[in-house]
């Protein structure tokens, strides 16, 4: 059986995998690193890891053909997808394209990293409890999923469009339990326009932790819900429904839907 180990991280630039290694290492994790995707790819052969941090500008094989290979050999670890904020369309395109489950922009801090590496360890786990539970026997869930005709931006956030060419964006139940809970919420104001794949709001957990919600759609703000606001346990409760974040006029629907999922 190979050891179980919880991170690798896959980037040719060494700043960044001995970052990783030493704020990670701090907390206990144990961590490998590789330059190329390669070596990654033989660190597979030899361990099983919990989650992988994977850049996608790399030489040889890039971010999304790792992805790809990982798909072929039936690798089914999470990866989360680094990335400057100039290619942030590409992380987009990585949580529907080609299977990452989050992404984190370079350059980030130790506090950024250590929350988005909690949030998805704990959000595997969410999701290997909800394919292993019996859940037509026991009627339990761990968490609610998006209803069927809403567009998912991975597990974060999610976007409903309205037959008036307006849509309504907001977080979704998975990531709410991923972040354990959360205490308040920070949102943009009425006018502002809202970019798809950049954070749109922040939650905050009951430890304090600050979780950036990436926005699925591009678009202006037509009105904030002021309730997501001021009584956060309503988005927690009801997050597709009454605990909805904006209502949006968007910008480039068209282009932005295809990057999303049903």
């Amino acid at each position: 059986m190979k050891p179980l180990k919880d991170i690798l991280v896959i980037d040719d630039e060494p700043m960044v995998t001995r970052a990783v290694q030493k704020i990670c290492g701090s907390e206990g994790m144990t961590v490998c690193a590789a330059g190329l995707a390669s070596e990654a790819l033989q660190n597979l052969e030899d361990s099983k890891f919990r989650l992988m941090l994977c850049d996608i500008m790399m030489p040889e094989l890039n971010g999304f053909q790792f992805l790809e290979e990982l798909s072929k050999r039936g690798i089914h670890t999470p990866v989360v997808m680094m990335t400057g904020y100039s290619t942030v369309e590409n992380a987009v395109r990585s949580l529907t394209a080609t299977g990452a489950v989050d992404y984190i922009p370079k350059p980030f801090t130790a506090d950024e990293l250590l929350t988005i590496i909690q949030r998805n360890l704990r959000c595997s786990e969410l999701l290997d409890k909800a394919e292993s539970a019996a859940l037509p026997r026991n009627g339990s869930m761990t968490f609610v999923p998006c209803p069927s005709d809403y567009y998912k931006l991975g597990y974060v956030s999610w976007a409903r469009l309205d037959n008036t060419g307006t849509a309504i964006i907001g977080v979704s139940d998975l990531f709410l339990k991923a972040a354990e809970g959360i205490t308040g919420f920070e949102l943009s104001c009425q006018g502002e326009d809202l970019l798809q794949g950049v954070p749109c709001a922040e939650a905050t957990a009951p430890d304090g932790s600050v979780h950036s919600i990436m926005c699925p759609l591009s678009g202006r703000i037509l009105e904030v819900n002021a309730l997501a606001q001021s009584t956060p346990s309503l988005v927690e409760k009801d997050p597709y429904f009454r605990g909805w974040l904006y209502q949006i006029l968007p910008s480039n629907p068209a282009s932005d839907l295809q990057w999303l999922s049903l």
